[in-house]
Order: structure tokens, then C-alpha cells, then sequence
């Protein structure tokens, strides 16, 4: 196992009706943002619980956070915090919301004239407290240091990390996650299953506990996450559905091994170039990335198989050849798409695509290895490309 540290100071407030643990939570702030995606929170009743819960606070609400936030949109958000002393920040929603409001936080205190040099790694000393109510378990930046945001008029997407963007509390009720549309159930399902898979599919340190802990997540996933498309309102399934997203980047897994993180770095790229859904991404790219790195992941890719999926087979070859396959047809069983070409995007616009994922990357090359340049990335594109 490798050196590691770990802190993760987040409050997590879990189960049936806990949005009314907001007066004890917020007993010492006045000046609250309250901020939001769409409208979804006032169909769902949860925008009339949150107005009920802060009736006796100042409350400045900003509306219209994107999935995958738009900078030029946050810096509104920022303004408003600025001119009304704004003390907390509560970001309800998914994790583009969450994501947006670390950096709102974060802008809100800096003193330089240009806050996207946050996300280009200047460090922050300062930042507005924030705390958040989930309605769209996926990401785990509810109990993270991470979010990306967009430059939609720079077509460009990055991601920062800071000790201040942990949120101070985050209220995680698997209720509110009832009335969400079918794609962004399928999402908070391959989200989790990739952030364990880019920290799990790796190679081994001799690190059991974390591997175990891995695929408890991704056996949950696989068992829970059909369940969910079929009873959408079955609160134990959606419970144990937001508790995996959370564990699976909240830090715990990914102590002492070895990570990878390509097929995010290239999803993201996709995401900012071509608008799919983050976990769209994913579940095009993670196949592609396991097959071509099929040599350097196959010890683990046949424990993974034998683990996860229960394959038997007279060699790891075969293995890690059928675990890709089956991770894939889970992928497509859930009704993703598992090709760049099932959406209509031509080879041609993928050209730029791994000279804007390595220059992103500050001009290092990707994976557990650091050896995926840009020659790799497009030869892994065009493994996602093939038609299914």
C-alpha cells in the first residue's frame, strides 16, 4: 500500500425527511445563497421545504446553474455575493450544481481580476462556507474537494480541488431522488461505477481493504441500479443507490493505490466539445481505455471479472477479455450508449480532441502509468468510435 492522508470533515445528514435539520445546521448564518439547477425542486416540493426551513433567515436566491456549469453564469452568482455579504452558500442539486457553488465560494473571496485562474490551480486562502442538499446522487462532490466547471464562450473545462470546497454539512435524503427522469437515474448509476473502476482497474499494491471496499460498491451498483429503473420510488434501492455514488469519490477507496482518471480526462473533453452528460462519457470511454490498456490492466481485470461478475475461465486472458464485455453490456443493459458513433459525431470532429485532453492536463500524459500521450488517446478514441 502507498503513503496516504486522510481528512474529510463533512457532516453527512442521511435518510427520510432530514431537509428540516436546516435551522440546527445554519443557526449561526444570516446572509444564505440559496442556489439551484431548473425548476425540478419546486415540482418536487423540496424548494417549498428548503423556504419553509429558512423562513427566519435573509435569504438571496440564484436560479439556473447548468449541468456542467457555465463560468460566465457563476460569476453572476458571485456578484451577488459580493454586494450582499453573503456568509453561507446552499447548493441544492446534483453534482453541477455542488461543483458550481465550490466555485462560487471561492470566486466570492478572490481578490485577483481573474477568477478562472481558480481553476488554472491558484491557490485559494479563503473561500464562503458552503453546505448542500442532494437531489441527484452521481458525482460525490457532496463530500469531496472536487468540481469542474465550463467555459461554454472558450469551449474549454477544467477542474480544481481545494480544502475549502469540502461542504460543512450535506443533506442526503434518497427520496428527493424519486421524480428524477430516467437518463439521470442511468447517470448516477455509471458515474459511481467509473469513479470506482478508474481507482480500482489499475494494478495491485497489495492494498485488500480498499479493493474490497471497491467492489462491495460496484456489486451494489450492479444489483441496485436495475431495481431503480424499475421502481423508481423504492426508497431502499434509491438509499443504498446515493450512498454508493457518495463512497465511491469521497476519498476512502482511493487511498494507497495506484489511479487512473484517462477516461475522465478524455469524457470531460467530449462533454465541453460536444455537450454529452458526463456519465455519457464515461460509458463510451472506459471500455475503449480497458481494452486498449488491456495488457498493462489484465491481472486486474480478470480479478475484477471473477469478483464482479463471477466469470470462470481457463486463463486471465479470457477473463479480462469477458469482463470488458460484460461491463460494457451492464452499461447497455441501463440503456446507455457504449459508442461515440450512437451520437451522431463524425471522426473527423474527434481530431482535436487528445491535443485539447493533454493540454488540459497541463501537458501531462494520463493514466495510473502516465504514459497515455496523444497518439494513445486518439487510438483509444477510435476504439470508442467502432460501432457496437
Amino acid at each position: 500500500m502507498d503513503n496516504f492522508q486522510l481528512f474529510n470533515p463533512v457532516n453527512i445528514v442521511f435518510g427520510k425527511n432530514t431537509i428540516g435539520e436546516l435551522p440546527n445546521l445554519l443557526k449561526d448564518k444570516s446572509n444564505i445563497l440559496f442556489a439551484y439547477g431548473g425548476g425540478s425542486i419546486k415540482k418536487n416540493g423540496v424548494y417549498q421545504q428548503i423556504k419553509t426551513a429558512l423562513s427566519h433567515k435573509t435569504v438571496f436566491e440564484f436560479a439556473g446553474i447548468e449541468a456542467n456549469p457555465d463560468y460566465d453564469t457563476l460569476m453572476k452568482a458571485v456578484e451577488i455575493c459580493r454586494k450582499d455579504n453573503i456568509d453561507f452558500i446552499l447548493a441544492v442539486g446534483g453534482g453541477s450544481v455542488i461543483d458550481g457553488c465550490k466555485f462560487i465560494a471561492h470566486a466570492a473571496k478572490y481578490k485577483g481580476k481573474n477568477p478562472w485562474e481558480i481553476l488554472l490551480g491558484k491557490p485559494m486562502k479563503d473561500a464562503i462556507p458552503l453546505g448542500c442538499i442532494l437531489t441527484l446522487s452521481a458525482t460525490g462532490s457532496e463530500m469531496n474537494t472536487f468540481s469542474v466547471i465550463s467555459k461554454r464562450s472558450t469551449n474549454e473545462k477544467k477542474a480544481f480541488s481545494s480544502p475549502l470546497s469540502f461542504p460543512k454539512f450535506s443533506i442526503l435524503d434518497p427520496s428527493i431522488t424519486f421524480s428524477l427522469p430516467e437518463r439521470q437515474v442511468i447517470n448516477g448509476i455509471i458515474d459511481p461505477f467509473v469513479h470506482v473502476a478508474e481507482q480500482y482497474l489499475t494494478y495491485d499494491v497489495n492494498a485488500p481493504l480498499q479493493n474490497r471496499q471497491s467492489e462491495a460498491i460496484l456489486k451494489t451498483l450492479i444489483e441496485e441500479g436495475p431495481k431503480a429503473l424499475k421502481n423508481p420510488t423504492n426508497y431502499d434501492v434509491r438509499a443504498n443507490l446515493m450512498w454508493c455514488a457518495t463512497n465511491a469519490l469521497n476519498g476512502t477507496i482511493g487511498k494507497g493505490v495506484p489511479q487512473d482518471w484517462a477516461t475522465h480526462e478524455i469524457g470531460h473533453e467530449l462533454t465541453a466539445c460536444f455537450g454529452l452528460d458526463h456519465a455519457q462519457t464515461l460509458a463510451v470511454i472506459l471500455p475503449a481505455v480497458l481494452k486498449y490498456e488491456f495488457a498493462q490492466k489484465k491481472k486486474r481485470l480478470s480479478h475484477f471479472g471473477q469478483v464482479i461478475f463471477n466469470i470462470k475461465a481457463n486463463s486471465d486472458n479470457k477473463i479480462a477479455k469477458s469482463a470488458i464485455e460484460k461491463t460494457e453490456n451492464f452499461f447497455r443493459s441501463l440503456g446507455a450508449k457504449t459508442r461515440i458513433s450512437e451520437y451522431k459525431i463524425s471522426k473527423k470532429a474527434l481530431k482535436p480532441i487528445p491535443t485539447q485532453v493533454i493540454k488540459t492536463a497541463g501537458g501531462k500524459k494520463l493514466g495510473e502509468h502516465m504514459h497515455i500521450g496523444e497518439k494513445e488517446i486518439s487510438e483509444i478514441l477510435d476504439l470508442a468510435f467502432e460501432k457496437y
